[in-house]
């Protein structure tokens, strides 16, 4: 009777060793993300700052503006925001945007986009308004490719 207990234990032993030593490993990765007690997003989904019409017979500088409005929710009474752009899709730096030809695609015209405000503090659940001001300079078109010039930027509001 002890030779088969012992026998027993033995088999018991061997099978938790033999399962222990097969286990395999898994990495379990954690992760969160706190959020702020502030949202804001834009309440019109797309904007056109045009230039119209640049006459490199009389090449001044042209400013022209657009507006786009936007709201902050949460649970905070004010919220804190900030606005960013990405320079548009043909940028020559980081904040040197550019308008691409529409077909000669490596003919480009080079400008300046302003955001106003781009940060700052508002009443939650109140409409804002962004005003965004473009500039191209007279001496940038005055030998330009003629033809139709466009860019596309990407505006991010946060929080």
């Amino acid at each position: 009777m002890k030779a088969i207990v012992i026998i027993l234990i033995v088999a018991v032993c061997s099978l938790i060793m033999v399962n222990m030593s097969c286990a395999a490993g898994n990495n379990l990765s954690v992760a969160a993300t706190v959020v702020s007690k502030s949202n804001c997003r834009f309440t019109t989904a797309t904007s056109t700052l045009a230039f119209g019409t640049l006459d490199p017979g009389n090449p001044s500088d042209k400013t022209v503006n657009t507006t786009t409005t936007f709201r902050c929710g949460g649970s905070a009474p004010t919220a804190s925001f900030a606005i960013t752009h990405d320079s548009g899709l043909y940028e020559a730096a980081p904040d040197a945007p550019r308008m691409r030809h529409a077909t000669v695609t490596t003919e480009y015209l080079p400008y300046t986009i302003t955001l106003n405000p781009s940060s700052g503090s508002v009443p939650k659940n109140t409409n804002q308004t962004l005003t965004i001001t473009g500039t191209v300079k007279g001496n940038d078109y005055k030998g330009a490719y003629v033809g139709n010039f466009r860019d596309t930027v990407v505006l991010t509001i946060t929080p």
